[in-house]
């Protein structure tokens, strides 16, 4: 069982569109899709799930899907709030919060405050998130704090990144039926395992979810050698 599951959350534009409904509607699907997911890999086990839910490049979409994206989080966040405290779900959010709206910033700050006691899943959300971005500040934050060269190593780097206090993902699941990991924790997931479905977002249930765990289970990880086990992975921590 994977300890860490990253998912490119993929496809509600076209899965609303195949159904004749505005793009809008795909993402509010999506969302009400967390929660059977973050479900499903509690009860399985996985210590953290991962969802790229809004990237830094998708600031280039169109003003009127932006907005609607930043509402539909918005509403998320306070309807799951009591969902994520009642079961003991720790929420973290990644990514630069300074660049989304004032309101909607201060009310993930509050979910993310409430339930950083809860020791069940940590649900890891990327929001403004972008895999170099994440480095960049990572090496400003370290010129900031004068950090000697000589002394950066992998383990040392990894603590300046936004996950510093979570595992690499082992498992990173893409909806879709694309094969890219766009910009999506391009540092972590350097050993991660790959799975693409062509399932969208919106119909990624539960079962789906397990296939990709059972495909997991059945592969041979080598990270560069010839067959060690699970537990000789290397980490950046």
């Amino acid at each position: 069982m994977p300890r860490h599951v990253g998912i490119i959350m993929d496809g509600n534009g076209r899965w609303a569109q195949r159904q004749g409904l505005p793009r809008a509607m795909g993402h509010e699907a999506g969302t009400r899709n967390i929660r059977r997911i973050s479900e499903k890999a509690h009860e399985l086990g996985v210590a953290v799930l991962t969802l790229y839910a809004f990237s830094t490049e998708n600031w280039t979409r169109p003003d009127w899907e932006v907005k609607a994206l930043m509402r539909i989080f918005g509403e998320t966040v306070r309807r799951e709030k009591r969902t994520i405290l009642e079961n003991n779900i720790q929420l973290h959010v990644i990514g630069r919060l300074e660049g989304i709206p004032a309101t909607l910033r201060k009310e993930i700050e509050a979910a993310v405050r409430e339930s950083a006691a809860n020791d069940g899943l940590k649900l890891n959300v990327a929001f403004n998130y972008g895999g170099r971005a994440e480095i960049l500040d990572a090496v400003k934050r370290m010129l900031r704090d004068q950090v000697d060269p000589d002394a950066v190593t992998e383990e040392l780097f990894g603590r300046y990144l936004y996950t510093s206090e979570l595992p690499d993902p082992d498992l990173v699941i893409r909806t879709a039926g694309e094969m890219r990991l766009s910009n999506f924790l391009i540092w972590q997931a350097a050993y991660s395992e790959y799975y693409s479905t062509p399932v969208f977002w919106p119909d990624f249930d539960q079962h789906e979810f397990e296939l990709a765990i059972e495909s997991y289970s059945q592969r041979q990880r080598k990270f560069g050698g010839i067959g060690e086990s699970f537990s000789s992975r290397p980490s950046s921590r």
